[in-house]
C-alpha cells in the first residue's frame, strides 16, 4: 500500500468555517469518508452546528464521535485518535495530531497563517512527513480565494 499523502492548507484569505465545507463536498464526491480531528472540543461542537447550516442548498452528512452510529458517518468530527468511520482522509484542525494514519489515503492539515504556534507546528509536521518519504503538498489561496498548489 502506498504511504499516506500529506496536504497542508494555509488559511490566509478565509476562515476554517468557510474553507472546510467545499473541501468536504469534494471528499464526498470522490466517494471517500472523512475524519475531522480537533484538539478543541468546543470548536468542534461549533463546527458541527456550522456544517448543518453553512449553505441552504448543500447537505453535508456528518456526526460527532460521541453520538450513536458514529462509525457509519461519512464525515465524523472527533477529538479522539480513533478512525471510527474508516475514513480515507483525515483532516486535522486546531492543532490536532493524528498518531496513527496507517491505512489513510490522505492526511490534511488546515492551519491559520496568522497563528505563529500553528505555523511552527505545521512546519515541523511537514518536515517530519517529508523526512519519512511521504508525498507532501502545500496549498495556498490565490487572490480569488481558490486553492493553488504551491509545493
Amino acid at each position: 500500500m502506498a504511504s499516506t499523502e500529506h496536504w497542508f492548507y494555509h488559511l490566509e484569505r478565509s476562515t476554517l468555517e468557510t474553507a472546510l465545507p467545499p473541501l468536504l463536498e469534494k471528499v464526498l464526491e470522490r466517494g471517500w469518508r472523512a475524519l475531522i480531528r480537533s484538539s478543541d472540543s468546543e470548536a468542534l461542537l461549533a463546527l458541527d452546528r456550522h456544517l448543518w447550516t453553512h449553505r441552504p442548498d448543500s447537505f453535508l452528512p456528518h456526526g460527532l464521535s460521541s453520538e450513536p452510529r458514529a462509525a457509519t458517518q461519512p464525515i465524523l468530527l472527533t477529538h479522539t485518535a480513533d478512525n471510527e468511520n474508516n475514513a480515507q482522509i483525515v483532516i486535522l484542525i486546531h492543532g490536532a495530531e493524528m498518531p496513527d494514519i496507517n491505512g489513510v489515503e490522505r492526511c490534511v492539515t488546515m492551519f491559520d497563517g496568522a497563528d505563529q504556534q500553528a505555523l511552527d507546528q505545521t512546519r515541523q509536521r511537514w518536515k517530519s512527513a517529508r523526512d519519512d518519504g511521504a508525498t507532501v503538498s502545500y496549498w495556498r489561496q490565490d487572490g480569488d480565494g481558490r486553492w493553488a498548489k504551491q509545493g
